[in-house]
């Protein structure tokens, strides 16, 4: 569930893996290539994600070049 109304919930996934926890994704609604950073929970619990996984990204109306991983599917 988005935090506020201004984010937006895409799924995507992982091209390459960058340091310090920040990823190249590949959207699939309209296939183009964001980053995004690991969000908090996923750090919390140690989740791994590895390129080619699946993921949900929010991203917020006034920046769509950068996201938020909130969840592995």
């Amino acid at each position: 569930m988005p935090l506020n109304s201004k984010t937006i919930s895409v799924e995507g996934i992982i091209e390459e893996a960058l340091p310090g926890l920040t990823f190249r994704i590949r959207l699939k609604t309209d296939n183009r290539e964001i980053l995004a950073y690991l969000g908090g929970r996923l750090k919390l619990h140690h989740i791994k994600v590895i390129p080619g996984d699946r993921v949900v990204v929010e991203t917020t109306a006034y920046d769509d070049k950068r996201g938020r991983i909130v969840r592995r599917l």
